[in-house]
């Protein structure tokens, strides 16, 4: 099922994990309109979807990062990705 693009399962599963995070942003928004912007940890004023690009691309820098200097397993970058993800949505 998977073959055509050589993906494998857990790779799969990022993506939908981002497109799920894509959803819960949209359904949020249509809820409570107006991105929710305000100043976060990182001193930049910010809604939503730019916490959630934020934390995205550094989840990316973390797993290159991991993979580049210590290589496998991968499950300490994805406690690190998380808790970035959980600081750049932080409400201060």
């Amino acid at each position: 099922m998977l073959g055509w693009m050589a993906w494998t399962w857990p790779t799969a599963l990022v993506f939908v994990g981002i497109f799920g995070a894509m959803a819960v942003i949209t359904v949020l928004e249509i809820r409570r309109p107006g991105g929710d912007e305000r100043r976060g940890v990182l001193g930049l004023t910010t809604t939503r979807g730019d916490r959630l690009f934020i934390s995205l691309l550094g989840t990316v820098y973390i797993f290159l990062a991991w993979l580049g200097f210590f290589g496998m397993p991968l499950w300490v970058p994805l406690g690190l990705a998380l808790a970035w993800a959980f600081f750049c949505f932080w409400k201060v």
